[in-house]
């Protein structure tokens, strides 16, 4: 039973790692994590906005925006926001 656990969930290749390989490839994840997490601040940085990126989930937004599309935002606008600007 024990052995089916492993082999389901793929540890089998991470149990037969020497502790240099596993080390790296725990480093190579950190990498890769915090890689991710240094963009997505820089682009809250960037764009003076909690979320920068946000996908339409309805189609509440139509004609302008459509279900599933990727929008950018950003506060840095120093006139108002009049009719017409989307």
């Amino acid at each position: 039973m024990g052995n089916f656990v492993v082999d389901s969930l793929g540890l089998s290749d991470v149990l037969k790692m020497d502790k240099r390989q596993l080390l790296y490839q725990i480093l190579n994840f950190g990498m890769i994590v915090s890689t991710a997490l240094m963009i997505w601040k820089g682009l809250i940085v960037m764009t003076n906005s909690e979320s920068p990126i946000v996908v339409v989930l309805s189609g509440s937004m139509e004609p302008a925006f459509y279900r599933g599309d990727l929008l950018f935002l950003t506060n840095h606008r120093d006139e108002p926001i009049r009719v017409g600007d989307i």
